[in-house]
């Protein structure tokens, strides 16, 4: 077995499963190893008994959003991240709203760009159409979620966002197909 970077001893292991008393063996940023007596790491942090828990993943965030009134979000990438690993939260899924008239590409790439190297944790997006173009439904959407978007939200209320029957079906459609 190759070294661990980080072992925590004597920790009270919560898992989807199970809650029991052992370490905790870390490489390359991973938990690779549960057990008790794991080999010593070049890091030993003594968990004293303590719960070590999953970390949370919070799948409803507003991050450095634009606003259609000019309003600014509170948090942007690197404070609204920073928040949310103090509290234990170790993924965020911000939202990616198009705008009308705009690609939803262009939608992905400027979040992209306002993430920039500010996040502390990870992050993916939650995108939201509200333009279901041909262009959208036949080549964007499809090629995002080929890259790993796989969840996305429309609306059925706000006029500046809202779907009309037609396009909540097509891009359903699209949604089942890919």
């Amino acid at each position: 077995m190759q070294p661990l970077d980080t072992v925590i001893r004597n920790a009270r292991v919560v898992t989807a499963a199970d809650t029991f008393t052992g370490d905790i063996g870390i490489r390359d940023g991973r938990i690779v190893s549960l057990g008790l007596d794991l080999p010593q790491g070049h890091q030993e942090i003594d968990a004293a008994g303590r719960h070590v828990t999953p970390g949370g993943i919070d799948s409803h965030v507003h991050l450095d959003q634009p606003t259609g009134d000019g309003s600014v979000m509170a948090d942007d990438f690197f404070s609204g991240t920073v928040s949310a690993a103090c509290g234990g939260t170790t993924t965020v899924i911000p939202f990616a709203c198009q705008q009308k008239g705009e690609s939803l590409r262009a939608a992905v790439d400027d979040y992209h760009r306002r993430a920039g190297n500010k996040p502390v944790i990870d992050y993916a997006f939650h995108l939201i159409v509200t333009d279901p173009t041909p262009q959208v439904l036949r080549e964007e959407l499809p090629a995002l979620i080929a890259e790993g978007y796989t969840s996305f939200k429309i609306y059925m209320t706000y006029d500046a966002l809202k779907l009309g029957d037609r396009e909540i079906l097509e891009t359903l459609s699209v949604a089942r197909r890919e």
